[in-house]
């Protein structure tokens, strides 16, 4: 299991340790065999050798089996050219060079964690389980023309919002193919009364979900799939985006769990290589204070187990010992209340070993 560990600027370092230690935990238990290389990216790749991405970490990637992936960017590296910003010379770069064409960020809000949501209790009684499935390749963030030019009367902004059909059927068919493990449900967001993209949306997802009859699919524009998330986020169980839409409502619907602390992320290619993260950021005003929440980087690594290398048994195990130890009133700040433990990274990553 060759596993290149980038983790990053930030708190990406902290929760990163954290994480290994469970992961090793893990290993040990079921036989596991990880090999970790580490590797340069982001602000501190930027700092040492002037890239956010550099080449030698590239080729570690290529020579991994997957990327575990912690956090890049921060104020420190905001003054530097948009195009050179780590966010978008690192991740953005790692998608397109490894063909990540699907992201899967599953949102859980725990029973005990319902009152840590900004959602009202009754609105959801026993939390949710959502799947975004976001596709992560196309679209506006990439589609050309992309440019900014002068006008007569100041300057002309253009992006580009572009899909082909297999790009939309390849996101959909991991929508499904998740949906079948689940509550069967599917849920297409679009703008399908404003965009032509969403029409071709609609159209390629209906033609696919004939090969799926026991997947019950419905449809909702984007900005009443904001709106319900708020209000009834329990009707959902996959929802499928295109990148942008999918981009805004994950990290909605990731905020009404109640921490993004919580949230992983897997960012899939065709066949088993993938790049798994948390969802969150590098959230420097808590770094390097060891109070980050290690739980989204750890289930990070549920995720790879699941989908990389098929340890489901593993993964299993992995996601209830994070169930565990939130049942048992231990938690980071971001997630504590009255009556709870207050601990830091390593001890939260240590009661997760600890309940493997």
């Amino acid at each position: 299991m060759k596993i290149a560990v980038l983790s990053g600027d930030g708190i990406g370092p902290e929760v990163m340790e954290a994480s290994l230690a469970v992961f090793e935990k893990v290993s040990s238990k079921f036989s596991l065999k990880p090999r970790f290389t580490e590797a340069l990216v982001g602000g501190i790749a930027i700092d040492k050798v002037g890239q956010a991405l550099p080449e030698k970490t590239v080729e570690i990637c290529r020579a991994s089996d997957a990327i575990l992936f912690g956090s890049v960017g921060g104020p420190k590296w905001e003054s530097l050219p948009p195009n050179e910003q780590p966010e978008r010379a690192a991740l953005l770069p790692l998608r397109k060079i490894f063909g990540l064409y699907a992201n899967l960020r599953p949102a859980v809000c725990y029973p005990e964690l319902v009152g840590a949501s900004p959602i009202k209790n009754e609105l959801m009684p026993g939390g949710f389980d959502i799947l975004v499935v976001r596709e992560l390749t196309g679209g506006i963030y990439f589609g050309q023309p992309k440019m900014t030019e002068a006008t007569a009367t100041g300057e002309r902004a253009t992006d580009t919002l572009v899909y082909e059909t297999h790009e939309i059927e390849r996101a959909t068919r991991v929508a499904f193919e998740a949906a079948k493990t689940r509550s069967k449900k599917v849920h297409l967001i679009d703008k399908a009364n404003v965009l032509e993209s969403s029409l071709l949306w609609r159209k390629t997802v209906k033609r696919i979900a004939q090969d799926y009859p026991g997947i019950k699919l419905e449809f909702m524009y984007v900005d009443n799939a904001a709106m319900q998330v708020m209000k009834n986020p329990r009707q959902f169980d996959v929802m499928l985006c295109e990148n942008m839409f999918g981009d805004i409502l994950s990290d909605e619907v990731a905020a009404a769990t109640g921490s993004l602390g919580l949230l992983p992320s897997a960012s899939l290619a065709e066949g088993s290589f993938g790049l798994y993260e948390p969802s969150g950021g590098t959230a420097p005003d808590i770094a390097g204070k060891g109070i980050a929440n290690p739980i989204a980087q750890i289930l990070s690594i549920a995720l790879m187990l699941e989908y990389t290398f098929k340890k489901h048994e593993a993964a299993a195990a992995l996601q209830a010992a994070v169930k565990k130890v939130i049942s048992s009133g231990t938690r980071t700040a971001d997630i504590w209340a009255e009556g709870c433990t207050k601990v830091g990274t390593k001890a939260m990553g240590q009661a997760i070993a600890d309940a493997v």
